[in-house]
């Protein structure tokens, strides 16, 4: 059962990202602020649930919240920052867009600086333990999807639409065969077998 509150604080924002372990697209982040009486019989960790299910979510979040902010990282600001700090930097803005200050900050994760005076706690799996971050999650997720859904149609032989720009097989066949598009991360390992570029 996920929580409503870690700190006390009533204003206590959430804040996860999705894409990280991308090889294409950006990083999303997003930052939600759940009113003391929020229920939702299927809220849980983005990646627990289907894709009906988290677009369903994502109506009810943005109806129901008390604040919300969505950011995007693309990926060549991923390959100037590296990935762990465009998670962090996404979070940060998805925290400057509420449009109420938080009080507190409850991040998924075990990495976070602080936004400006604002306490924070990171909390490993905190996706599954609170549902201010599992609502960011859900809002990350989809708006990422969405994205990739959309990148889709300018290149098809990748799939994105289906692998979201993970490392799949499928994937690495597509860049193996046809290299790498301006979507692509330069500073990853794109290919099993290709040298690590030091873009630093």
């Amino acid at each position: 059962m996920l929580k409503l509150n870690y700190s006390g604080f009533t204003l206590e924002a959430g804040t996860d990202e999705a894409g990280r372990g991308c090889l294409s697209g950006p990083v999303v982040a997003a930052a939600v602020i759940l009113p003391e009486d929020f229920k939702h019989p299927f809220l849980n960790d983005s990646k627990q649930l289907s894709e009906k299910k988290r677009n369903e979510l994502r109506i009810y979040i943005e109806e129901n919240a008390l604040s919300y902010g969505v950011s995007f990282i693309h990926n060549e600001e991923v390959d100037e920052l590296n990935v762990l700090q465009a998670s962090i930097e996404g979070m940060h803005r998805s925290i400057a867009q509420l449009n109420v200050q938080p009080e507190f900050i409850i991040v998924d994760g075990n990495k976070f600086k602080p936004y400006g005076e604002t306490p924070f706690e990171t909390i490993v799996k905190g996706d599954a333990k609170f549902m201010s971050i599992a609502a960011a999650s859900i809002l990350a997720k989809t708006y990422r999807d969405e994205f990739m859904a959309k990148i889709h149609e300018e290149f098809p032989v990748y799939n994105w639409k289906k692998n979201k720009g993970y490392p799949t097989k499928e994937h690495r066949a597509g860049i193996k065969s046809h290299g790498a598009t301006k979507y692509h991360r330069k500073s990853f390992k794109l290919l099993p077998d290709q040298l690590t570029l030091d873009f630093s």
